[in-house]
């Protein structure tokens, strides 16, 4: 039985020192982080709970269940930043980041416990698959804030649409993942693939403002 509270309070506590002791973006950072990780946690429970009371496997959970909820939480977060306190671009598009390192983080601890350390290659493509896939997933809720936020009659539907495609890519790489063989390395290859791209293009993408800022 694998204790996921006990693994939290351990990659968390380090954060949580780190807050205390640190001032400025920093500091942010570190929130950021530690709140991706806390929204893993209560995305855990809230599945659990889910698959519950619906009867269903967690193989059904994590391929139909999962996706939603996960995506959901990790946007929780940065809603409540954005709201709050109406940060800059780079500070939403960083936090947004952030939250999705830890939420992967503490998802590929957890992987580790139940499945232990002792397959290196096997752990560094799930590592980097899983990592690319959240980072992705972040990337698509950025562009609803970065560039439908300011913009009143874009702002719910796009965010929502943009929310969808993110539960969607989602839900394919946990498709593609959770086969054997190729389909599985297909799974694990197309979110690098497609970090891969979005580095190769970023340049190009118009810049944008988010509340807070006022255009040039």
């Amino acid at each position: 039985m694998n204790y996921i509270e006990n693994i939290y309070i351990c990659l968390a506590a380090p954060l949580l020192i780190a807050v205390l002791c640190m001032q400025g973006r920093g500091r942010a950072m570190n929130l950021f982080v530690l709140a991706g990780m806390t929204v893993c946690l209560l995305s855990s429970y809230i599945n659990t709970f889910i698959a519950t009371a619906l009867g269903v496997s967690a193989l059904t959970a994590s391929l139909e269940i999962a996706p939603l909820i996960e995506e959901i939480m990790k946007f929780l977060p940065i809603l409540f930043f954005l709201l709050v306190f109406e940060p800059g671009r780079e500070e939403t598009r960083s936090g947004i980041l952030m939250t999705a390192i830890g939420f992967a983080t503490f998802e590929n601890a957890c992987y580790l416990a139940s499945n232990g350390a002792a397959h290196i290659i096997q752990l560094m493509i799930r590592g980097f698959g899983t990592g690319a896939m959240h980072v992705v997933c972040a990337f698509l809720i950025a562009v609803g804030f970065l560039y439908l936020w300011d913009r009143t009659w874009l702002r719910l539907a796009g965010t929502i649409g943009l929310i969808a495609v993110a539960i969607t890519y989602h839900g394919i790489y946990n498709i593609l993942v959770s086969q054997t063989g190729t389909a599985s390395m297909i799974g694990y290859l197309i979110p690098m693939l497609t970090v891969a791209l979005t580095l190769i293009f970023r340049r190009k993408l118009p810049e944008a403002d988010v509340p807070g800022q006022t255009r040039s």
